[in-house]
């Protein structure tokens, strides 16, 4: 294929030819690079034939005008059928198909028909203009709650995890002293036969949960069962069980184990019920709701688990005997066949999973919490997991999704997550973004989507080659935010953008003017003369917090504990860089002392020379206390710092084996937590400074 036909071929497709680097300048993508990526992207199936576009996406307010895509016979009419009510029914006119302009919100069949013969199909869907937001943060109400990697929580009954019994306590802890939110690490299923595989942005599945934080001590089948009461009570798991609790990091593989151990016997007891005992009910009710989508979530679970018995090396279904790798196989059929009763049990996990979930929503909302759970969706999924497995069609196997070389990463970065192929999600009407949205958007009442610009636009990166070869492709984005505001005013649910790094100026203003709250990190909140903006200078359309996941603690950031872990580990080879970091730091903490003093954050007494000075408990309070004046509508503070701990949750750019990420717990119990007088007082003063804001 020539240039010219790659350029023409590859600009259909959404695939850019050049972007503007971190430093501001142009870079041109190779036509090579363009060239690999179409070959990655999947073909969706053809709709030039089709007298109607695939989807049509309409906002309130919109004459909701469709323009055909091909002559249609004179004696062509339409149908409409909405969600709900009778069938609206027009003319054709001059090459468009104009509907109602009251048409309802929602997702709308529309027909073209000949006489009776319908020729054409689509769907329409008609989205309010802003997601959703609580009446009273609408009208003025600063908010705040706690930045939660729910696996690092300790208590003196959970199985050496945190687990959604902790959560439950958490928010009834918090809600005593004001706080409105948990926001939560992505909560996705990952892989029951592989625990080690523990990063939860790494996920097999995006639409189903994770089922180590079932709280097995608190099923009722687990308490009713004499054969599990009987292993529970056992010295020998005791004492497991303690070990567990008091590590300080997740033992991921013995937890899994012994939490799956405790689940069988549970289950076992369960499958003895009869057929009309209501949790039974409840639970055959919730297998045929949720469909094939969790037909295929437990049968891989269940098949991955046997065949990592017999070959260790089975790390995803890519590792499988050729007869398991295709969801539609009659090796597969013969599977289910034979171990129905071993994908039943994973699809009870699932069910009791989102049971505890959807408890943890209505003990928050029954605290008065305005908003409870605030869920986090990650970017992608991973190649060897369950969405992938069961559609081919929609992930592009041949490339995965990253970031473009910056400053810090001159080589860029690769996730290694197949992206969906946006020409697919269209021909497929959006049911895809749709599921995925409404499955994450259940028993909560925020959604953090992780990297937003990729509702725009993502790094694609060809398969075997470095980020550096990637482009950016394009997604359909008024459509996907459209789509966005729809199920978030159905859920109630409202939605915060994570928007750090090279943001395009397209995305932002689109951002606001759908109701998207955008993220703001106080470290990287810096005034183009370097100083820190005063967070009364925030936007109220935005979550501000201290620090997140990837990013060090605030102890950690004083004292620049980053940047000598990131030198032990050998992130920062160039000793140039390194050094200007470390003069960055230096400037960094002045200027952020300097704010804390003008806004009298901090004693007039303390210090105001940054250097040599250390963190302590005044310094704490005080970028605490300075945060908590914000102007953005909602912060989000983690317990790390309430406690004053050191290491971080996890070192972007390494592996388990050399940094040991999503593992590292917090410093003390939950009890102990909330009974230690400087972190209550702390969090008394939190909420005074909120309510002082409000209205």
């Amino acid at each position: 294929m020539d240039i010219s036909t790659i350029e023409t071929a590859a600009n259909a497709a959404g695939i850019a030819s050049s972007y503007i680097s971190a430093s501001g300048q142009p870079v041109q993508i190779a036509a090579s690079a363009r060239q690999k990526i179409l070959d990655a992207l999947q073909t969706s199936p053809a709709t030039s034939e089709s007298f109607l576009p695939p989807v049509c996406v309409f906002r309130q307010g919109e004459l909701p005008r469709i323009l055909l895509q091909k002559a249609v016979p004179d004696t062509c009419h339409w149908r409409l059928q909405p969600e709900q009510g009778k069938p609206l029914r027009g003319t054709l006119s001059h090459g468009f198909l104009t509907l109602p302009e009251e048409l309802p919100l929602g997702y709308h069949t529309l027909c073209l028909l000949q006489g009776r013969k319908v020729i054409a199909e689509s769907r329409v869907i008609m989205a309010p203009k802003r997601c959703y937001e609580p009446e009273a943060i609408r009208q003025g109400k600063k908010i705040w709650g706690a930045c939660v990697q729910l696996y690092t929580l300790r208590s003196d009954e959970n199985w050496g995890i945190g687990d959604f019994a902790d959560l439950k306590q958490m928010l009834t802890e918090l809600a005593t002293y004001g706080a409105d939110f948990i926001g939560l690490n992505p909560l996705h299923a990952l892989y029951p036969a592989s625990p080690d595989s523990a990063s939860p942005y790494s996920p097999s599945s995006r639409r189903w949960l994770n089922i180590i934080y079932i709280a097995v001590h608190k099923l009722p089948d687990f308490q009713l069962s004499s054969a599990a009461q009987l292993w529970w009570q056992t010295p020998q798991i005791q004492q497991q069980l303690q070990a567990l609790r008091d590590h300080d990091q997740v033992d991921y593989a013995q937890v899994t184990a012994l939490k799956l151990t405790g689940l069988k016997l549970a289950y076992h007891y369960f499958a003895t019920l009869p057929d009309d005992t209501p949790r039974v009910t409840e639970f055959e009710q919730f297998r045929k709701q949720q469909g094939e989508s969790l037909q295929q979530q437990a049968t891989y679970d269940a098949l991955h688990v046997h065949l990592k018995q017999q070959d260790a090396n089975a790390w995803g279904w890519p590792a499988w005997p050729a007869e398991y790798q295709q969801w539609q196989s009659p090796a597969l059929e013969q599977f289910r066949k034979e171990q129905a009763e071993e994908i039943r049990f994973y699809a009870w996990l699932q069910w009791l999973a989102q049971g505890q979930l959807q408890e943890c929503q209505q003990t928050a909302r029954e605290h008065g919490m305005l908003i409870g759970l605030y869920r986090d969706l990650a970017v992608g999924v991973t190649e060897g997991g369950t969405e992938t497995w069961c559609d081919r069609e929609l992930y592009c196997l041949k490339a995965a999704v990253g970031a473009p070389p910056d400053i810090l990463g001159p080589l860029g970065q690769n996730w290694g997550l197949p992206p969906m192929s946006p020409q697919v999600m269209i021909a497929r009407g959006y049911q895809p973004f749709i599921d995925l949205i409404r499955a994450n958007m259940t028993h909560c009442g925020a959604l953090r989507i992780d990297h937003v610009m990729g509702l725009l636009r993502l790094w694609w990166v060809p398969q075997g080659d470095t980020a550096v070869d990637g482009a950016f492709v394009s997604y359909p984005v008024d459509d996907l935010l459209a789509i966005l505001s729809l199920e978030s005013q159905r859920q109630q649910c409202m939605v915060i953008g994570e928007d750090l790094g090279t943001v395009p100026d397209e995305i932002v203003a689109k951002l606001r003017d759908n109701g998207v709250y955008s993220y703001k990190v106080f470290y990287f909140e810096r005034a183009p003369d370097s100083g820190f903006y005063s967070p009364r200078d925030y936007p109220a359309q935005a979550m501000t917090t201290l620090s997140t996941h990837d990013m060090p603690t605030l102890y950690g950031y004083w004292q620049a504990d980053d940047l000598t872990l990131g030198q032990q580990l050998g992130l920062y080879p160039d000793a140039e860089v390194l050094a200007g970091l470390y003069a960055d730091r230096e400037h960094a903490k002045q200027r952020m002392l300097d704010s804390l003093h003008s806004l009298h954050s901090l004693p007039d007494e303390y210090g105001r020379q940054a250097h040599g000075m250390v963190m302590n408990p005044i310094l704490n309070r005080g970028i605490h206390y300075h945060v908590a004046m914000t102007n953005s509508a909602l912060l989000g503070l983690q317990p790390e710092d309430w406690l004053n701990m050191q290491a971080p949750v996890n070192v972007p750019g390494t592996t388990h084996e050399i940094y040991p990420n999503w593992r590292r717990k917090l410093s003390c119990s939950l009890h102990a937590m909330f009974h230690n007088p400087e972190v209550t007082s702390l969090l008394t003063e939190i909420d005074r400074r909120r309510r002082q804001l409000s209205y």
